[in-house]
């Protein structure tokens, strides 16, 4: 059985060439790591260096998601639960008698 070798070209000029040293903010509870990336920011925070970097804020990350913790705990910075909950609260009413 005859062997095919295949002849594979990388595209050149794809990725950005950017990257940098950016913060990542847990929100919901002030975890903070850094990582390089290229994702833009306006806001900046020192860092445990003495150095400026930029700032990327999370709602949720590794150590806030339910996957990742195994424990349920609902984050809501919007207001979606509270906006749920007005919605129906009639139907919550109603199923209590």
């Amino acid at each position: 059985m005859p062997t095919q070798k295949y002849s594979i070209k990388m595209k050149k000029d794809i990725h950005p060439k950017d990257y940098r040293f950016v913060v990542f903010k847990d929100m919901s509870n002030d975890y903070t790591f850094m990582t390089k990336s290229t994702a833009k920011s306006r806001e900046t925070i020192t860092w445990e260096d003495g150095k400026e970097y930029p700032l990327i804020k999370l709602e949720i990350s590794h150590t806030s998601h339910p996957f990742f913790t195994g424990k349920m705990k609902l984050v809501d910075t919007a207001g979606r639960v509270d906006k749920f909950k007005n919605r129906y609260q009639k139907h919550y009413d109603n199923k209590g008698q």
